[in-house]
Formats: structure tokens, sequence, C-alpha cells
């Protein structure tokens, strides 16, 4: 069969397109005949972002590709390509946290240079980075001071951001994928031991697994902890406590607890690296935070933002995965974790839940 690609020589400086890129750095400070040495470096560093944001967008949609499917297959290579680009992400971002090291090469004496000459641009109008938390699950009602994206933002930068949040997002797909899981069919449960003071209202694992837990909390634990925010959290519909829905949060716990067996592998490493990005976004918003305030001190951005304050906000507040995390304060020891029965154990340990 004949190859459809064309025999064209490339050039590395062509391929690349290195004139279009070495050329794109025009600082303000240059044009107005001010001496400012380290606003190059300024743009530099934040083209660099722009480009690595764009990688993280190429890998993200190819994540999402994977999951609108109906079905996802745990033992398939569509979901160990998607760990893997998940993973990548995770290096991209621990780059993008360390790359402010570099930044901070620059003092506030050399940004004063031309920080004036910035106005009103600003970080925050990244639309790339707007719309990548759009994509991951943030929504314009629970962004930190939401007004600024109607005054900061170019209208067709809000109506791309708007756009962007109006398609399904990742934390969506990964609560539909979740939510299918049918580990909570009933014909897995046959044989299944529980204690007789359980209840028989409730799946027979959650009726056992919520006692064991509850008879596990020892001193202070019985008083800071109320196994009424267990069953809001697993148990009932629990709308408003976390992104996830109760349904999705079971499976979450689930995997977590059992994820020794080989067909929860994968998805419990997919959860554990959608967790280590979200701290590592907010590891990175710190970092900024940081360095703002030790480069403008209480100074409002060049936005016109509140600087630090607005920065120290968003950190707080645009977390899309720490649910995840939730799960933790109810595991219990795996030596006191209820046996499975047969049917599921051979089912998790040998093929495909979907």
């Amino acid at each position: 069969m004949k190859s459809s690609y064309t025999n064209r020589e490339q050039y590395y400086g062509d391929y690349l397109e290195l004139d279009k890129i070495l050329n794109a750095q025009h600082p303000e400070s240059e044009a107005q005949g001010v001496d400012a040495h380290d606003e190059m470096l300024f743009i530099i560093i934040h083209q660099a972002y722009e480009l690595w944001f764009k990688q993280i967008m190429h890998d993200l949609n190819s994540i999402l590709k994977i999951f609108k499917g109906e079905s996802v297959n745990d033992s398939s290579p569509a979901l160990q390509i998607a760990v893997h680009r998940t993973h990548r992400i995770i290096e991209i971002w621990r780059l993008l946290v360390s790359q402010v090291t570099v930044l901070e090469t620059m003092t506030p004496m050399d940004f004063l240079d031309f920080r004036d000459l910035l106005a009103p641009a600003s970080g925050f109008q990244s639309v790339q980075f707007r719309r990548l938390e759009a994509r991951l699950g943030l929504r314009m009602e629970e962004r930190h001071q939401q007004r600024h994206y109607q005054h900061q933002l170019r209208s067709e930068h809000v109506q791309e951001v708007v756009e962007t949040e109006a398609e399904k997002s990742l934390l969506e797909y990964l609560n539909e994928w979740l939510e299918r899981a049918p580990i909570w069919e009933l014909e897995f449960w046959e044989g299944f031991e529980t204690a007789a003071s359980s209840g028989a209202d409730k799946h027979p694992f959650w009726a056992h697994y919520r006692q064991l837990y509850e008879e596990s909390l020892v001193g202070e634990e019985r008083k800071t902890i109320a196994i009424a925010d267990f069953d809001r959290l697993f148990l009932e519909e629990n709308s408003g406590l976390t992104r996830f829905s109760a349904k999705a949060m079971q499976t979450i716990l689930f995997i977590t607890l059992y994820r020794d067996y080989p067909i929860l592998q994968m998805p419990y490493q997919l959860l554990s690296k959608w967790l280590e990005i979200d701290e590592l976004m907010a590891h990175w918003r710190y970092r900024h935070m940081s360095m703002v305030r030790r480069m403008i001190g209480m100074r409002i951005g060049t936005g016109g933002s509140s600087g630090a304050k607005y920065l120290k906000g968003a950190m707080e507040k645009h977390h899309i995965f720490g649910d995840i995390a939730l799960v933790t304060t109810y595991l219990l020891p795996r030596t006191k974790l209820p046996r499975l029965p047969q049917k599921l154990t051979n089912k998790l340990s040998y093929q495909s839940w979907y």
C-alpha cells in the first residue's frame, strides 16, 4: 500500500517556525526608550506558560474524547492512555510551578522598571487558562470575584469561556463514569455477610461498612466526626456538599478501599493523579501569590485586581477535584475491610466491569 505522506525534507528552524517564535518578544520598554532589562524574561516566561497551557489542553481534549464514550473498559488501552496523559499533565504542572523560581530572579526594583508599562494587561486575561479551568469543571459562578471576568476580558473572550463552560467538563465525565460502575448490582453481593443490625433498607455493603466505620471511631473522633456526614456524602443525594454525586462518591471510596484488585488499579491511579493536579494547581497559585506579594507588596495588580489578596482567594476557592480527598476520612485498615463475595472478587480480578 502506497504511503499518503509526501517526501518533504524538513529543516529544524522551519519545522519549529523559529522565526515567528524568536521574534515574538517586543518589550514595551524598548519601544518607549526605557531601560528595563528584565522585561524580556517576563515576556518569555509568560509566553512559555501559554505554550504549556496549549499542550495541557491538547492532552486534556484527548482524555475527554476517551470518556465521551458510553463505556470505558477499565483494562483497555484507552484507559491506560488516559492515565499516561494525565501523568504528563502532572509533570507539566510541576514544571510550571518550578518556572516561578526563574521569574523570582527578577527583583522588585527590576519589575518596577517596566511595571507601569503593562497596565491594564494582566495574567488574569489568559483566556487559555480560563478555558482550561472550565474544561476541568470550574464554572463561572464558582470563580473568585467573578465580576472581574466581565470587566477584564474582552467580550469575545468572555464568550469563549462561556461556550467552553457549556460543554461537558472532565469532572462531569468522571462523575458519569463512576456512576456507571456496576459493582453495586445485587447479583454480585449474593452471600455477603452483614451484621444483623446493619439495616435492611440499604445496599448490603454500605449497611455493613457504615456500621464497621462507626465502630472504628475512637476517642475525640466520636465527637468530631458525625456519622450523619457519612450518610450525606455516600448514602443520600449530597447536593451542594461535593461536586461529585453520592453514587460517584461511593465508587471513589470503594476504589480507594479495594485498589489492590487488578481491575481497580487504573481507576485508582486516574483519580489519584487528578487529585494531584488539583493540588499542583493550588501550589502554583500559592507560589504566584507569594511572588506577587514579594514584588508589589500591598499594591493592586496591573489589571486592577487586589493583587496578592485576589490570588489568595482564587487559591482557596478554585479547587476542582478536592472532593476525591474527602474519602480518606472514611477509610478502614485493610485488616478490617469487609470480605467481598467470590463472584465480585472474580470480576475485579480477571475482567472488565464494563
